[in-house]
């Protein structure tokens, strides 16, 4: 094993005892929080409280995603008769895969967990899992990175999809898919321990300020 390879499997090693702490730490001290945010969302919405997707993890491979649920359970149907209306709704969709206005919110809970990005918070369990790490590239839907190319797609997947990362600390729905991945490229491409202490650092101004949180 050469040196370079012996100092990433250490800097690999140090990075997940990291995320098994803080993710268990965060986790336990989020229970309650998780719980009393679950009961509003079955007492606006019928359905399960949590939303469950397929999403791509290391190596390109595929794990279940955990959030709180944000939006109606039919969901699908209402994004389809909107795209299918509305032409501004429909580049707002392709450009950044979201709406600010988005008519598929749990009436008076659901944007509110998106801005305050709670609906997040069930995904500590995937970072004690290991399908993912407190810090890392936003992880996106399938069809989403079905749009660009194999060899980018396979760069991003040399890493663990995060809980937080740089494109949220960096205007988050404010910036478009092009940026976003760009954002996340950089940071595979630079990534290091001092630099996910920087962006854990950063969040809860990000996430308290609300910066282009919708």
């Amino acid at each position: 094993m050469t040196g370079l390879a012996r100092r990433r499997g250490a800097r690999d090693a140090a990075k997940r005892a990291v995320d098994v702490v803080g993710a268990a730490a965060l986790l336990v001290a989020g229970v309650p929080l998780i719980a009393l945010c679950a009961l509003l969302v079955r007492l606006r919405s019928p359905g399960p409280a949590l939303f469950r997707q397929r999403r791509e993890g290391l190596g390109g491979r595929p794990f279940t995603l955990y959030k709180l649920r944000t939006m109606r359970v039919d969901a699908d149907a209402v994004l389809a008769r909107v795209l299918a209306d509305d032409a501004a709704a429909r580049d707002e969709w392709a450009r950044y895969r979201r709406l600010r206005d988005d008519p598929r919110l749990v009436p008076g809970v659901g944007s509110w967990l998106r801005r305050t990005s709670l609906d997040e918070l069930p995904q500590l369990w995937n970072v004690l899992r290991g399908d993912m790490s407190l810090v890392g590239p936003r992880p996106l839907e399938l069809p989403v990175l079905d749009r660009f190319p194999a060899a980018e797609r396979a760069a991003r997947a040399a890493v663990r999809p995060g809980l937080t990362g740089l494109w949220q600390v960096s205007g988050r729905s404010e910036t478009d898919l092009v940026t976003l991945w760009a954002i996340d490229a950089e940071y595979v491409r630079s990534r290091s321990l001092l630099g996910d202490l920087r962006i854990l650092v950063r969040t809860p101004r990000a996430v308290l300020t609300r910066r282009g949180a919708y």
